[in-house]
């Protein structure tokens, strides 16, 4: 049992033997560096149900406390605030249980426990993939893994926008200036080698765009009488209609995206369960259109658009099916969040990684969901996060000036290897040990700079001061955890012996964090927030060099205090490893 745990209940009987009321929340922080404490409990909540002064109430709970409690040491308290002080014997004890624990933190789900599908990437087949797509993957990766750690099973899922104008767009371009490229001739990436032709598009669409204005149309009517555009969109009402050729060509540079994907996946450290495709979806909700007319949910309007009334929810009218017959987006999502419980009937809940632009798309479709009553829709997450820029501004796919993800992580490994060299601390690696350690140390800077910040909050991306030795940087992390390795492997004796020692102050603060692990877990999975595992890393390694730095370890003469700060090391070296797995990062042995 937790402390936190463990003090609860015996406050709550403290304050009902006391006072002979019931205390239903006891509500706990950290104890200030100030005074003396490992855990402080808020008294002022309880006035309301004691008549009395805080420090009159925090010396009862207190004293009470330290009579019947063998966790509990002594305490003091300062104002409303009861600072407890833990006794070594509570944290040896907790140690011992929990240091031969692989995964500690990590709990293994049910068997009959509902499943969360986490949809992240789903990018379009039109261009490479990019910054923005970096971290929307990291986002999704690292929040599929910490939800399977806090107990349930995952299965992570995207959906590929394979279909529309924008596809059309590079197959036309290809056709009209392509020559018959393909990635094999040109040693192109497949996503890169279309990504070029949706550039070249866009400047030819732009020179007929600038040569109709200059004789005489107006900047709209050029856009939309462009022959370019006209083409593109002739070729869409081709590929709905299954033209043969057009949907040859749609396969053949679509698996030339695909292929150039795969590649980036692998080299982010990333996998699925699953994959949707927009081609086969975008069909899909339709038939619930209809269900959800005949239960009164949606209405028809009289040229035969079907919308659904959500203004008394506060939010407006949205149309789900045009007067055409043809389906919006919205129809779409419906029926394809529909479609996945069917083929993952243990589905209890769906977690979308999509940008912030899209927050009312969200809320609105899983309002109608909740209305079509569909009861997993109680259990729909946006992973809503913002936009990532660089020093140097935002970035445009159309006109090629995004930050293409393939040589940003080519970047980050060149960074790391200039760095490396510089520290000079290779001696004795073989160049292939020194290309793998460079790409770790660039892909974690890269994985725990994006995931260290908030995802809702936008962020500005430094490469440069992402790869940084020092500060709250992966890097940084890695490298302490390298140091423990080297501690262990000097190490002559067995890890295994159990000792009896009086604990420093420093490893108190050690096995305070440490105990902290689990609930760190737990409360990344409910708030879908990588960031409070990465800044749980950093606190950690930080607690741990500030113990390396006041004691010493392997130096030190008593047997039973070199052991016990051994295995200490030991473990932490564990968390780090396990939270940075949830991240996503891999650890090097040695660097």
């Amino acid at each position: 049992m937790m402390l936190q745990q463990i003090l609860t209940e015996k406050i709550q009987k403290a304050v009902q033997d006391i006072f002979d009321v019931t205390l239903e929340k006891v509500e706990f922080q950290a104890t200030r560096r100030e005074f003396e404490g490992d855990i402080t409990v808020v008294i002022f909540p309880l006035l309301k149900l004691v008549k009395s002064n805080p420090v009159e109430l925090g010396n009862k709970i207190g004293d009470y406390l330290v009579q019947n409690v063998s966790e509990v040491a002594r305490f003091n308290v300062v104002s409303g605030f009861l600072n407890i002080v833990i006794a070594d014997t509570y944290y040896l004890n907790f140690f011992n249980q929990i240091k031969n624990i692989s995964n500690y933190g990590f709990v293994t789900p049910k068997e009959d426990a509902k499943a969360v599908m986490v949809e992240f990437a789903s990018p379009n087949t039109n261009k490479p993939l990019h910054l923005g797509h970096v971290r929307n993957i990291l986002l999704g990766s690292s929040v599929a893994e910490i939800i399977k750690a806090s107990g349930k099973k995952v299965y992570k899922t995207q959906i590929i926008n394979d279909r529309g104008i924008h596809i059309c767009k590079s197959m036309l371009a290809w056709q009209k200036f392509g020559n018959g490229e393909t990635p094999q001739t040109s040693g192109l990436k497949g996503d890169k080698l279309v990504g070029k032709y949706y550039v070249e598009f866009d400047k030819a669409y732009k020179g007929e765009i600038t040569a109709l204005m200059a004789e005489g149309k107006s900047e709209e009517e050029a856009k939309k009488q462009a022959p370019m555009i006209l083409e593109a969109q002739q070729m869409l009402l081709d590929w709905e209609a299954g033209k043969p050729e057009v949907v040859s060509l749609w396969k053949t540079m679509n698996q030339w995206v695909y292929d150039g994907f795969a590649v980036t996946y692998k080299d982010l450290g990333v996998d699925f369960d699953s994959y949707y495709y927009e081609s086969n979806t975008y069909l899909l909700g339709k038939e619930v259109v209809q269900f959800g007319l005949e239960k009164g949910i949606f209405e028809k309007d009289p040229d035969g658009s079907v919308w659904i009334d959500l203004t008394e929810d506060g939010l407006d009218r949205k149309i789900v099916l045009r007067s055409d017959g043809t389906a919006v987006y919205m129809t779409q999502d419906i029926g394809t969040a529909i479609q996945r419980v069917k083929d993952n009937p243990d589905v209890g809940g769906m977690v979308y990684t999509v940008g912030n632009e899209q927050d009312y798309h969200f809320k609105v479709l899983f309002l109608i969901l909740k209305k079509l009553g569909f009861d997993w829709a109680e259990s729909l997450y946006h992973l809503s996060y913002g936009m990532v820029e660089l020093p140097s501004g935002k970035m445009k796919s159309r006109e090629g000036t995004v930050v293409d993800a393939d040589d940003l992580i080519e970047e980050m490994v060149v960074t790391s290897r200039e760095i490396s060299e510089e520290l000079g601390k290779l001696e004795g690696y073989t160049e292939e040990e020194k290309a793998e350690l460079y790409k770790t140390i660039g892909l974690g800077a890269l994985k725990y700079y994006m995931l260290k910040v908030d995802p809702r909050k936008g962020m500005m991306f430094n490469p440069e001061e992402s790869v940084d030795f020092a500060g709250n940087t992966g890097p940084f992390i890695q490298y302490t955890y390298a140091r423990i390795q080297s501690i262990l492997r000097k190490a002559d004796f067995d890890l295994n012996t159990n000792v009896t020692v009086e604990i420093h102050e420093k490893e108190k603060e050690l096995l305070k964090q440490i105990e902290e692990f689990p609930i760190v877990i737990q409360d990344a999975a409910k708030n879908h927030s990588p960031a409070l595992i990465a800044n749980y890393s950093y606190d950690l390694v930080r607690e741990y060099n500030s113990f390396y730095q006041a004691v010493s370890i392997l130096g030190e003469e008593d047997q039973a205090k070199k052991i016990f700060r051994v295995q200490l090391s030991k473990k932490v070296g564990e968390v780090i490893k396990s939270a940075f797995a949830l991240l996503g990062i891999n650890v090097p042995e040695r660097m």
